[in-house]
């Protein structure tokens, strides 16, 4: 959640940042009154039980009828206590419970609009001309049958619709991708984790994805009272929950694979072919805990090594400032990586970057300990590999006349140069 002396001391500010998200800028009235009940019911409660805790003291020295009324006096204010105790408490959990559900405030630097409003800051690479090359390129669902790698009839047997099994070559290449992506990562100073797929409610709610209608698209095990992950940046954020950290340990840079888990709820009947969306993929995340101070040159740095790993696998991309309106109840501010889709004939999405600044450290009790006592920290997250959005963009970009794969060199060590259709 935001700092509450925001909201105090500039109002308009929130306001104008729900504006910049196209979110209604009632909440923050709404909020302004529920903190002044929530103030009021503070001063209430401490009133009557300071006047409950005067009494205690004046009994034991009073007499006869004096004592009978400070007696009587006692009995109406126990009950006044109770009530003033459960009115602050009531008051607490409006305003906490409508703190959550205010988004963070977006950059003014974050281009304004929705979803195709963002701005294009970077395109990197051509696209090749297949019509040149004298063939028309195959999707990645045929090139992946031809090769053996992918199997969306057999998955949608076992699991249903947006299922699919990788093999052969295929899960090779996801193998192989998912040990480029950690040792690169490693090699930038990010510790390897495997995280836990399964959190806590806490978790989940800690990290905004409960909120803003994104509950809709998470997998929960009622029985368990556990909830499946669409994102390793879940677990990691929660992974130093309630701690405080020394300043000199920061940053904490973090490198998570694990599958991920979603609903697509919103999404009925959109990239329904293949395997661009799913409900369950792989990915290695990156996940950065700094200060709030730090946290902008770190949203640059994790953007860099980014492109990097794109530049690497030798993708046609573009990135993009994704618009105030398109982010996410967390983030500020965030970039996407997108790589060129032949048969698509556009970018899509593979990798993006969120700055979440001290949102989630809020909702997660994750303090910074330095000279000047302890602040919440800042948090951010990177996609460095969704798996079969970049398997999609190897196989469509990398093919050849004859159904075979071109794969860039930094992937030979693992599979050779081309991946090759079956007999």
């Amino acid at each position: 959640m935001i700092d509450p002396r925001i909201l105090r001391d500039d109002p308009d500010a929130v306001r104008a940042a729900q504006r910049r998200r196209g979110e209604s800028a009632d909440i923050v009235d709404e909020l302004i009154a529920a903190e002044q009940v929530r103030r009021t019911s503070i001063a209430s409660f401490e009133a009557v039980r300071g006047e409950q805790k005067n009494l205690g003291k004046l009994i034991p020295k009073a007499q006869g009828e004096e004592k009978s009324e400070l007696l009587a006096r006692t009995k109406e204010l126990s009950q006044q206590v109770k009530d003033a105790e459960a009115a602050q408490a009531q008051a607490a959990e409006t305003f906490d419970r409508l703190m959550k559900s205010l988004p963070n405030l977006a950059s003014e630097e974050a281009p304004e609009g929705g979803e195709d409003d963002f701005v294009v800051l970077e395109t990197v690479g051509t696209p090749r001309d297949f019509a040149a090359e004298g063939f028309e390129p195959r999707d990645h669902l045929e090139l992946g049958q031809l090769l053996g790698a992918i199997d969306t009839e057999r998955g949608a047997k076992v699991s249903g619709a947006r299922f699919y099994f990788l093999t052969g070559v295929g899960a090779q290449l996801e193998l192989a991708l998912t040990q480029l992506a950690m040792s690169k990562a490693a090699a930038w100073g990010f510790v390897p984790v495997i995280p836990p797929a399964l959190v806590k409610p806490s978790a989940m709610e800690g990290t905004g994805y409960l909120g803003q209608g994104s509950g809709d698209d998470v997998y929960y095990l009622e029985k368990d009272d556990l909830y499946l992950v669409g994102t390793s940046e879940v677990p990691l954020a929660a992974y130093h929950s309630d701690e405080i950290l020394e300043a000199e340990s920061l940053p904490r840079r973090y490198a998570a694979f694990s599958p991920c888990y979603r609903r697509e709820a919103g999404s009925y009947g959109k990239d329904t072919r293949g395997i661009f969306r799913v409900h369950w993929f792989d990915k290695v995340e990156m996940f950065v805990y700094t200060t709030l101070e730090e946290s902008y040159a770190e949203h640059e740095r994790i953007l860099a090594w980014e492109k990097e790993w794109l530049d690497g696998l030798e993708l046609p991309y573009r990135v993009i400032d994704v618009a105030s309106g398109d982010l996410g109840l967390s983030a500020i501010r965030k970039f996407d990586c997108e790589a060129w889709i032949p048969t698509q004939g556009k970018y899509r999405e593979v990798s993006s970057t969120s700055n979440t600044t001290q949102f989630q450290t809020r909702r997660l009790d994750i303090r910074v300990r330095g000279e000047e006592g302890t602040a919440p920290a800042a948090t951010l997250n990177g996609t460095l590999c969704a798996m079969t959005r970049t398997v999609i963009a190897l196989l469509e970009n990398g093919q050849q006349a004859d159904g075979s794969v071109r794969l860039p060199p930094a992937l030979h060590p693992y599979l050779g140069e081309v991946l090759r259709p079956l007999a």
